[in-house]
């Protein structure tokens, strides 16, 4: 998540390059090199993720009513193989890709927002996608993605709350089968406006884990957390001297 400047950018149709890390597109689909400093302990971090997807699907939606916010869900039924150098690990999996763009930015449209995935057992993916924008009604979108079918709209469910989060206290809710109640199996990421979790949910009448994230763009707007940002997301000027002395210690 290291912030870099315009020097450090390269990009093409089939590849993204920020510093010393890129993403390819290619044949089998995704293929991510990654080699930076973690942060706030610094150490190298290297390795490579495969993200294998047949077909990307071609459909978009609009995140609200204006259509200022967009989300393409690229691969929602993908396989990723993580191989890391540093440190040695090495995993295989379910994985779904996506991407976001907007004309203007996210805090200045939504509250909030909660996303959620769980793959079924007939192989399909259901994502659910619960915006709260600053005005207005959410559109809450519920689909399902089959192995070379279009994404069908499903049955919203209920809306159920869960706990917040244990340290930062953010909201998280999803849509879950009427009168069933989804219950947090882990938290996985407590930010001060951002969690991930692994949720024990009901879905399509089927029991099943679902990765979920809540979003609390009004926390992101307070001022006190965007001085955290930097913890999280160094410069690239501070980033230099950080490289040269891990390489110096490895």
């Amino acid at each position: 998540m290291t912030e870099r400047g315009a020097g450090d950018l390269q990009r093409s149709l089939d590849q993204l390059v920020i510093g010393p890390s890129a993403m390819t597109l290619d044949a089998n689909g995704l293929l991510i090199r990654v080699d930076e400093v973690t942060v706030p302990w610094p150490s190298r971090l290297r390795g490579e993720i495969r993200i294998s997807f047949d077909a990307m699907q071609q459909q978009h939606f609009t995140l609200d009513r204006d259509a200022l916010h967009h989300w393409w869900p690229i691969a929602p039924l993908a396989h990723a193989s993580v191989k890391m150098m540093q440190p040695e690990l090495r995993w295989q999996g379910h994985a779904y890709l996506d991407s976001n763009w907007g004309s203007v930015a996210l805090e200045d449209t939504f509250e909030r927002w909660d996303w959620s995935r769980a793959r079924l057992s007939n192989g399909s993916a259901l994502v659910l996608y619960a915006p709260e924008p600053i005005a207005g009604n959410a559109d809450i979108l519920a689909l399902q993605f089959k192995p070379n079918k279009d994404p069908q709209a499903v049955d919203q469910g209920q809306l159920s709350t869960l706990p917040t989060t244990p340290i930062w206290r953010i909201h998280r809710a999803t849509q879950a089968d009427r009168g069933s109640q989804p219950k947090v199996h882990k938290t996985l990421e407590d930010t001060p406006f951002y969690a991930r979790s692994i949720l024990q949910t009901q879905l399509l009448g089927e029991t099943s884990l679902a990765v979920h994230e809540s979003l609390s763009l009004t926390r992101f707007r307070q001022p006190w957390v965007h001085m955290l940002l930097p913890f999280r997301m160094p410069r690239r000027a501070k980033q230099r001297q950080v490289d040269a002395t891990v390489d110096a210690a490895e």
